[in-house]
């Protein structure tokens, strides 16, 4: 984060990308990130649990919320890093996780968003960069509902957990090795 945040540089992204453990871990390692709550958008219900998400019946994604300053790291950049987390060309999965509630979308919070995600989606299916069609949507962001208190930091209180040993850390280390100069 800069020494001196302008008001006006603080912005909020929402992003779907499968499970939002892995989301939400890589984010907090991004410089300028200044917070990422993993959460869920999109659906019907107004008092979502995660119960209630896995059936995969209520409409909503897990989603990773961020709060980022955007004199240290851009919209687009952000982006970025979500297309290089998760596989954007499966539809309603990401690896063995299976359901709506593991779709890719961006939700933008304002036209500035949705321009720039719509342009890099148009670039990244030009430029063929993955072998088969890009499934993200890009959505306007509705009501975001904050994830359950042992949802947050999921991964670095919970190492040990099976799922993060197999899916989490693998795609942690990753990341860390593709963005290290943005790493804080």
């Amino acid at each position: 984060m800069t020494e001196k945040t302008n008001e006006k540089s603080i912005q909020t992204t929402t992003l779907a990308g499968g499970c939002f453990w892995c989301i939400e871990s890589a984010f907090n390692c991004v410089k300028g990130i200044i917070s990422a709550t993993s959460g869920y958008m999109g659906g019907d219900s107004t008092e979502p649990t995660y119960k209630e998400i896995c059936t995969g019946n209520s409409g909503h994604a897990e989603v990773v919320q961020l709060q980022f300053d955007s004199q240290v790291i851009s919209y687009r950049e952000i982006l970025e890093i979500f297309f290089s987390l998760h596989n954007p060309t499966q539809l309603n999965r990401q690896g063995n996780d299976i359901g709506s509630q593991y779709r890719s979308e961006i939700f933008t919070h304002d036209a500035q968003q949705q321009e720039i995600a719509t342009v890099m989606l148009e670039e990244i299916t030009q430029e063929q960069l993955f072998d088969d069609p890009i499934v993200t949507q890009v959505s306007s962001a509705v009501t975001f509902y904050c994830g359950e208190d042992y949802h947050q930091e999921y991964f670095k209180n919970n190492p040990e957990n099976q799922y993060c040993q197999a899916v989490v850390s693998p795609k942690l280390a990753k990341f860390r090795k593709t963005f290290v100069a943005k790493l804080k």
